[in-house]
């Protein structure tokens, strides 16, 4: 009777360890604890001229005072160019091709013939931080 008292207190404490240990994953990277209001709001109301070859993107960006007063230095904008040959659904990546200083919000670039040009801003401020991207706008240059 012992013996199968001690299994079971072994049984027992093994199953406790293993479900300890189950809430345990692949840690991701640190993150910074969010102060209510310290962060920077995300730039809306991106849109786009298209002059021959050239583009032209204007955005806006507002401070809010209660979610988001952090004021950004300046903006950071992303294209995504794709081939009209490109697959369909398939995921394209974003690369930072410049950065815009504040007070301005507008970016001007060449294009040429033959792609779809995917944009979005993102705001940047003090010690790399940076706020939700806008929308993003697809330009088809055909």
């Amino acid at each position: 009777m012992r013996f199968g008292k001690n299994t079971f207190i072994l049984f027992l404490i093994v199953m406790t360890g293993l479900l300890g240990f189950a809430g345990c994953g692949k840690k991701g990277p640190p993150v910074l604890p969010l102060v209510k209001g310290e962060k920077i709001a995300a730039p809306f109301d991106l849109k786009y001229v298209n002059a021959g070859e050239k583009i032209e993107l204007t955005w806006n960006h507002r401070v809010d005072e209660t979610e988001a007063f952090v004021k950004p230095l300046g903006f950071d904008v992303y294209l995504a160019k794709l081939t009209f040959d490109s697959c369909q659904g398939c995921p394209f990546k974003f690369e930072k091709i410049g950065f815009v200083s504040m007070p301005s919000m507008r970016f001007a670039m060449g294009i040429e013939k033959g792609y779809k040009y995917y944009f979005r801003i993102q705001a940047k401020g003090k010690d790399n931080m940076v706020s939700e991207f806008s929308e993003s706008v697809l330009l088809e240059y055909k």
